[in-house]
């Protein structure tokens, strides 16, 4: 199983969207796609809810990839 670990700078990230920014959809669009197909998993439970909010120390899997979302420190103030 290829494991990828993500460092979030915030309070969550949305499903769809961490499934675009970790490579494994073109789109957030496709990533609910995924989703919505009934592909993807958090913490080991079928999540069919495309928006859903994942935080730090959650598991997504997607057929033979595993997320791990780590805490990547607090953004700098603007």
């Amino acid at each position: 199983m290829q494991q990828i670990e993500f460092c979030l700078n915030r309070e969550y990230v949305q499903l769809n969207q961490l499934l675009k920014l970790t490579g494994l959809c073109g789109s957030g669009g496709a990533g609910k796609a995924l989703v919505a197909g009934g592909g993807v998993s958090v913490d080991g439970s079928v999540e069919l809810r495309k928006t859903c909010k994942i935080r730090v120390g959650q598991v997504v899997t997607l057929g033979d990839v595993e997320i791990k979302v780590a805490d990547g420190g607090e953004l700098p103030p603007v």
